[in-house]
């Protein structure tokens, strides 16, 4: 069983080195831009991604000073809007409700990045239209070919898809790591982190 640990870990190392981080500075750049002129920052993710936007709301607000919010924080209004509007609207009419406006940015974390045409996170499709239509800024860390957020991103990191038996761990995996350099980099940093400040 340690062969597979150590499998796992070098294909993790393999996927880290392969991503483009030119792309990483991009959206480092867009969020920036976001916080700069007073927008908010809405962050989408379904399933194990919507752990890591309630986790990356936390970071981005108290250590970036970025007003963030996630849809999937608060489970009341979530599954009203599914049980009454649908689970393919809940997140547009989530922002549309947020009245997201052209000095806002939304970030999107998942492993395919939403395809309507595979009826896959539909949702992500339709929030990521809405978004667009106002004008707000669109980044994302997604996996695969990246799907309909890689589209029409302004600015997104793709994992690279190198092990086609785990593609879904790697990407989430290393999603977590793309947001913690994010939270991290000169542009965004706004807060020292506890234990590194304390002596």
């Amino acid at each position: 069983m340690s062969a597979f640990s150590a499998q796992f870990i070098e294909e993790t190392v393999k996927v880290l080195q392969g991503i483009d981080t030119t792309a990483i500075e991009k959206v480092a750049e867009k969020l920036a831009h976001v916080r700069d002129r007073g927008g908010r920052l809405f962050i989408l993710g379904v399933g194990g991604s919507a752990g890591h936007a309630s986790h990356a709301v936390n970071d981005f607000r108290k250590i970036c000073g970025l007003e963030s919010y996630t849809p999937t924080d608060n489970a009341s209004e979530l599954t009203a809007r599914i049980n009454d509007e649908g689970w393919d609207s809940c997140f547009a009419e989530w922002l549309k409700g947020s009245r997201i406006g052209n000095k806002d940015g939304v970030l999107v974390f998942s492993v395919g990045g939403g395809n309507k045409e595979k009826n896959v996170s539909v949702n992500l499709v339709r929030a990521l239209d809405v978004a667009k239509d106002v004008g707000a800024a669109i980044t994302g860390i997604v996996g695969k070919d990246g799907g309909h957020t890689h589209k029409v991103a302004d600015a997104c990191v793709v994992i690279p898809p190198l092990f086609a038996d785990r593609i879904t761990p790697h990407t989430e995996g290393l999603a977590a790591v793309v947001w913690h350099l994010l939270v991290s980099h000169p542009l965004l940093k706004a807060k020292p982190t506890k234990w590194e400040s304390t002596k």
